[in-house]
């Protein structure tokens, strides 16, 4: 793949060596330096600086978000979404490179930052991929709207954006393309028509009981027994309410009540994060969820419980005759082997928003970077939000950005 002097970004794109070795360097730096959803500053100011020296106007949009503006000519206006907020996980990759960095949570506590889910490699393909298109001018035409999204992981960053007026500062765009790392296979890609990922919702739910001495539990309302009960029974929704060949997910993530043994606390927390398929099913599941809440609530003899949204997750569908116009690019840019089917999971994304808010196309593909020696013997990669998630620096880089230019030069390719 690399000689002394170039290299294949895809079949048709060849860039200097030291143009790979400089966004490697550069994909390193942004890997040390995490930061928590929302509260990218450091990241915000480094693509800034970089879209600055590149000749590319930039604004800030739902706070920590960066706009890139690159121009060139009359022609389509296509956008190219990067998110850039890493997660609180202790990195255990042994990387020379790894981070030590820490962040603030929401809630006050210190924690440990990684970019555990590959969102360096995103900034990093959407900075080189714009340098290219900076440098090669006569191979292109018209407008790309370079969007690093802050908060991908809270659900937060797309919309914030869109309710900072993003579009209305940035021109319409045709298509928002998109993409993400996976622990696959270098060169390989994975691309559906469709649902693309799944809607997703997060709820906290407080049960408020009577706080009474372990000995008298007689002088209790038991927040933990009804919100144990709680749990239990939300468990039957998946099994028992959705039918069997609809996917859905009902997760319990967190249970919290009480400070001492002998304290039949006055109240309990959980939460629940859902996984549905679309809209339907997602109102059917969450509606069961508040039906089981407050009915095993009043089985105990307590109050309603109150129930607040952590977060929600909007569909990602990607449009069918651009991700056909994708897949074509990708299998002459990567071979045509290269675009696999893409089974229907339950991960979800926020990067809908930016084509749903003002009726615009998305199209969303995944991408390996992975050398073929790190699946032998069966082996396989460390999955994303591991401590040990490591892409491989250089295939993420060539692989990222050759996919980039890929898609953006199937619209605005002179």
């Amino acid at each position: 793949m690399t000689s002394t002097t170039a290299v294949a970004l895809t079949a048709n794109i060849y860039v200097p060596a030291e143009f790979v070795a400089e966004h490697v360097a550069l994909y390193k730096e942004f890997h040390r330096m995490p930061e928590l959803s929302s509260i990218e500053h450091r990241t915000a100011e480094a693509i800034e600086a970089r879209l600055t020296a590149l000749g590319i106007d930039n604004f800030r949009s739902g706070g920590t978000g960066v706009v890139g503006l690159l121009t060139n000519g009359e022609g389509p206006v296509i956008a190219f979404r990067a998110d850039t907020d890493g997660l609180p996980i202790a990195e255990a990759t042994g990387l020379d490179y790894a981070s030590e960095a820490t962040g603030v949570l929401p809630d006050g506590t210190e924690a440990p930052t990684m970019h555990g889910c590959g969102h360096d490699t995103h900034i990093v393909s959407a900075l080189a991929a714009a340098e290219y298109l900076t440098t090669h001018r006569d191979s292109w035409r018209g407008t790309v709207v370079l969007l690093f999204q802050p908060g991908e992981e809270t659900a937060y960053g797309a919309k914030a954006m869109v309710d900072d007026g993003l579009w209305e500062r940035a021109p319409r765009p045709e298509v928002v393309l998109a993409q993400h790392v996976m622990p696959e296979r270098a060169g390989k890609f994975w691309l559906r028509a469709g649902n693309m990922a799944s809607l997703a919702d997060s709820w906290r739910v407080t049960v408020r009981g009577r706080q009474a001495h372990g000995s008298q539990p007689e002088a209790s309302l038991d927040p933990i027994v009804a919100a144990a009960a709680m749990v239990l029974r939300l468990q039957t929704i998946v099994s028992r309410e959705v039918a069997p060949m609809t996917p859905a997910v009902v997760t319990v993530g967190t249970f919290h009540a009480g400070k001492k043994e002998n304290i039949i606390p006055e109240t309990a927390e959980f939460s629940i994060n859902v996984r549905t398929p679309d809209e339907d099913v997602r109102a059917q599941v969450l509606a069961a969820i508040r039906r089981i809440v407050n009915a095993e609530a009043a089985a105990s003899g307590i109050d309603e419980p109150t129930i607040s949204e952590i977060n929600r997750f909007p569909r990602l569908f990607n449009d069918a005759d651009h991700a056909a116009r994708v897949t074509t690019a990708l299998e002459a840019g990567f071979g045509p082997e290269s675009v696999l089917p893409l089974p229907v999971g339950m991960g979800s994304e926020d990067a809908g928003w930016l084509g749903d808010a003002i009726g615009v196309p998305v199209v969303f593909w995944a991408f390996g970077a992975y050398p073929d020696e790190a699946f032998a013997d069966g082996a396989s990669p460390a999955k994303n939000h591991s401590p040990q998630f490591a892409p491989d620096a250089e295939l993420a880089v060539v692989n990222g950005t050759g996919a980039a230019l890929t898609a953006l030069l199937e619209y605005v390719g002179a």
